[in-house]
């Protein structure tokens, strides 16, 4: 059972919970970190993955997540998103003492799902709204960048738009995202091609359309990525569930 809803107070971050059922699913990677709680784990970081991540959680684990957008993590966490990059890490490794205060707010919060779970992840969500009201807010070149690749831009008209040689695109890019620019713009193009498949577009018509050469050229893209096909992922499937 999964579910997700906008954070309002973090522009463009998503909140969501979960119950798992016991099985193992695969999460794709989408550029963003998540802040997380685990009624089996406690409060984690997920960090932005560069392929699919295999989740596996005991039947019955509740989690609640912030989903950040893509950018905005390295605000809130006070490290660079390559720190975490293909990572998940307990929270009291990032802040210490203040990660055991948010856990006792976090499981103050009611244990049901539906509106107990809105009321948990408003929690995650002050807190994040908080600690990037003190850093001033996200670097403004992280939603810049993100919105140009995931429109399709090329890296090298991306960079020229900012103001930054590729090189130096490449290492902001690394701390904001995880990963250098060519690695997202690959990221958001396989998330924009599912998405336009799952409107039941044809698949060759989804590679035209999202910048493949053809659809072996999707199809290549979608196996490195997800570690698995197209047709797999576009098969009726689980929702996205936690980041654990």
């Amino acid at each position: 059972m999964y579910r997700e809803w906008d954070a309002r107070e973090v522009p463009g971050a998503v909140a969501w919970s979960s119950v798992s059922g016991g099985s193992e699913t695969r999460i794709l990677p989408d550029g963003c970190l998540d802040l997380l709680w685990s009624s089996r784990i406690g409060l984690l970081v997920a960090g932005p993955d560069r392929t699919a991540h295999l989740s596996r959680s005991a039947p019955g684990d509740r989690w609640i997540g912030l989903r950040l957008p893509p950018g905005t993590g390295p605000a809130v966490f006070g490290v660079p998103a390559e720190d975490l990059r293909d990572r998940r890490v307990p929270l009291a490794d990032l802040w210490g003492r203040a990660a055991a205060e948010m856990t006792e707010r976090v499981e103050a919060a009611p244990a049901a799902p539906g509106p107990a779970d809105e009321a948990a992840a408003a929690v995650l969500t002050r807190v994040a709204r908080d600690r990037l009201r003190a850093a001033g807010g996200p670097d403004p070149l992280g939603a810049h960048v993100a919105a140009r690749l995931a429109a399709g831009a090329t890296v090298a008209a991306t960079a020229a738009e900012v103001g930054l040689g590729e090189r130096a695109l490449h290492r902001r890019s690394r701390a904001l995202f995880g990963y250098g620019p060519k690695t997202l713009a690959r990221i958001l193009r396989m998330r924009r091609a599912l998405d336009l498949a799952r409107t039941g577009a044809p698949l060759a018509e989804v590679a035209m359309r999202s910048g493949y050469a053809d659809q072996a050229h999707l199809t290549r893209e979608v196996r490195e990525l997800a570690g698995v096909p197209p047709t797999r992922l576009l098969a009726p499937a689980r929702s996205r569930p936690s980041a654990s």
